[in-house]
């Protein structure tokens, strides 16, 4: 199989595989030189951030090389489930000439399964990529997308806010369960007046893909090795482990602990809330963390979350009606690889490589991501990659990826997800059910969404 190294590869380290694989063309003169086209959600590390870095930076790199080759970053507006729904309906119609697609972790199985994305070489997904991580890019035993980003759920929580309550160091040690945060947030209630403390926790529990991030959390935690599906996507759960999954969320919907507003909120909304100051705990993505440095510093906590806590994350797959399919899998092969890993976990996302949280050399300047400015304007302080994040570790990172759960890998996960949103809503709605009767409902809705 042939091979090139371009100068910046080189530079990086990164050997740039130029041809061959199951899925892509082995013949040069099959490839149709141009732009090839990266369809993704937004880049959480803003305007001209880190993702667009790279690319800028493999481009450089084909220039320098006599290339003809370009690649170009699209951002697809609206929420991820918009974005699958954009994506599906463009490569289905052939309305979009996407060569590069950035997928949700979830999608892989429905893309694959749909012929949409193609088979990639193996050595993409290396031992280097954490083992959970790893999984998402396979479907029927087959490479199919390249971890590109990952992510996994954080409990942040207000240090001052402990301890003018009187809660004790550690606030939040390594056996911390719900039940300690049920405590908390009772203490609290308690100890502090409505000018320093309103609602005990928050989370995204809006009629969208939160909720059922947040539901799944729940349930794998109240049925240790849950699963809802089997190796071909078919519906695997039952009605008992349903009703134990439904109890230990209603357990975290309670109004008594909840934010009455959680209800309605998305990672935005429950962001906001939280800054506003009077919130003590928010269940939150990695990439929220600088927001939140930037407004609380050292009176911010983070911790795992307690019990278990769902991957997420998006992965690079080729298109099948790519024209540059060999092309697009060596620029998947830069994005992905060692050095691009740690460029990603500086700018502020989870890295998918276990060497990015090591003493790999930092990102080079020409694609560091400079900073973002502060709300007020004024230099950004964040602490990032190995200088330290104040309670958010790589170590800390990296354990958390590695014990995160999937949700179910199914190429109908879009009829999962809608159903569990559908079926949760009167609970969340209320924050109180018949969970007997909800588990009930739940299984036979997706005995119908998911047939054996």
């Amino acid at each position: 199989m042939p091979r090139r190294l371009t100068a910046l590869l080189a530079l990086l380290s990164l050997a740039a595989c130029t041809g061959g694989g199951d899925g892509t063309p082995d013949r040069a003169d099959e490839e149709r030189p141009g732009t090839i086209v990266v369809a993704s959600g937004r880049d959480v590390t803003g305007s001209n951030g880190v993702r667009q870095r790279l690319i800028d930076t493999w481009n450089r790199a084909q220039q320098e090389a006599g290339s003809e080759y370009r690649a170009r970053l699209v951002e697809l507006p609206g929420s991820a489930d918009e974005q699958r729904s954009q994506l599906l309906g463009a490569l289905q119609s052939g309305s979009a000439r996407y060569d590069v697609v950035n997928l949700d972790v979830t999608w892989v199985p429905e893309f694959a399964e749909a012929g949409l994305v193609r088979e990639l070489p193996d050595g993409l997904v290396d031992a280097d990529v954490i083992d959970p991580v790893a999984e998402t890019a396979r479907w029927d035993g087959k490479v199919y997308a390249v971890p590109f980003n990952s992510d996994v759920g954080l409990l942040y929580y207000r240090t001052d806010l402990l301890q003018k309550a009187g809660v004790e160091k550690p606030y939040v040690p390594e056996d911390f369960t719900w039940e300690h945060v049920r405590g908390h947030i009772t203490t609290l209630g308690k100890k502090l007046d409505a000018a320093d403390y309103v609602n005990g926790w928050t989370t995204q529990l809006a009629p969208y893909e939160g909720r059922t991030v947040n539901a799944m959390e729940a349930f794998a935690t109240a049925v240790p090795g849950l699963r809802l599906v089997d190796e071909d996507g078919r519906y695997a759960g039952d009605v008992e482990e349903l009703r134990r999954g439904v109890a230990e969320f209603a357990r975290r919907v309670d109004r008594a602990y909840v934010s009455p507003d959680a209800n309605e909120q998305d990672e935005t909304g429950s962001t906001s809330e939280f800054t506003a100051g009077r919130t003590a705990f928010l269940r939150a993505w990695p990439s929220t963390y600088p927001t939140l440095y930037r407004v609380f510093e050292d009176r911010l906590g983070v911790a795992p979350l307690p019990g278990r806590a769902v991957l997420g994350g998006q992965n690079l797959a080729v298109t099948t009606t790519s024209e540059r399919a060999r092309k697009a899998t060596e620029l998947i092969r830069f994005l992905t690889g060692r050095q691009s890993e740690r460029c990603l976990l500086e700018a502020g996302f989870a890295a998918t490589r276990a060497s990015a949280y090591g003493r790999s050399p930092r990102c080079p300047a020409e694609i560091s991501a400079a900073p973002a400015p502060s709300p007020t304007g004024e230099a950004d302080e964040v602490p990032r990659g190995d200088r330290g994040r104040p309670g958010l570790t790589d170590e800390m990172l990296r354990k958390a990826l590695e014990r995160a759960v999937h949700r179910p890998r199914t190429p109908l996960y879009g009829a999962f997800t809608q159903t569990l949103i559908t079926q949760l809503g009167p609970l969340v709605e209320s924050g109180s059910a018949d969970e007997d009767e909800l588990a009930r409902r739940l299984d036979e809705a997706l005995r119908r969404a998911l047939p054996g």
